[in-house]
């Protein structure tokens, strides 16, 4: 199973931060983004989006980090990760949709900006980021783990961009349940340290 990836991606990494945590084997497969390997063939046969990360297990290809997760979680990360009730999966897929949408506009976008040069709204992706933050810091006052009671690929879809996001000038001291959320995930087995 090969899995198209770009190390200081986060997206990338919540893939590959998920497969360690589950013990799943992946070849990572590192693309020339700078030269816009994702841009052409072969890649962007298997994603027509152009973006990364693409998982090719066996020739099932699956672009979109999130998608990725629910495939991996619930083909070979057993219930753990993904359960088999719709109440379940959609308390996980909430905080997915959370990551693609509020995250995304605000940690994410201020990271791309300061680190890589993005030409984003900075100013206007961290207005937003402490009320995307404050949401995630009330919900784990009283969760320890994003759904069901326990770590699942909720968790691994939001955890890289909050631990990142002081790479976009984002300050997380003010929330302490974040916190202590990533360090309870960073002291499971498996666990890989960011890019």
């Amino acid at each position: 199973m090969k899995l198209y990836d770009l190390g200081p991606s986060g997206n990338c990494y919540k893939v590959r931060l998920f497969a360690a945590l589950a013990n799943i084997d992946l070849e990572l497969v590192a693309v020339d983004f700078a030269n816009g390997a994702h841009k052409k063939p072969p890649l962007s046969e298997l994603n027509p989006l152009e973006q990364l990360p693409i998982l090719d297990d066996g020739g099932h290809i699956v672009r979109d980090s999130q998608a990725i997760l629910v495939y991996l979680a619930g083909t070979y990360g057993g219930l753990a990760w993904w359960p088999d009730n719709p109440r379940g999966q959609a308390e996980i897929v909430q905080w997915l949709s959370f990551t693609a949408n509020e995250i995304q506009q605000s940690l994410n976008v201020a990271r791309l900006v300061q680190k890589f040069g993005y030409p984003l709204d900075k100013a206007a992706a961290l207005a937003k980021a402490p009320a995307v933050l404050k949401l995630l810091d009330d919900h784990l006052q009283r969760h320890d783990w994003l759904a069901i009671d326990r770590p699942t690929i909720a968790d691994c879809a939001v955890y890289p961009y909050v631990v990142l996001a002081p790479e976009g000038d984002v300050d997380l001291t003010p929330y302490s349940h974040v916190a202590r959320w990533m360090e309870r995930l960073e002291a499971l087995p498996g666990y890989l340290p960011k890019p």
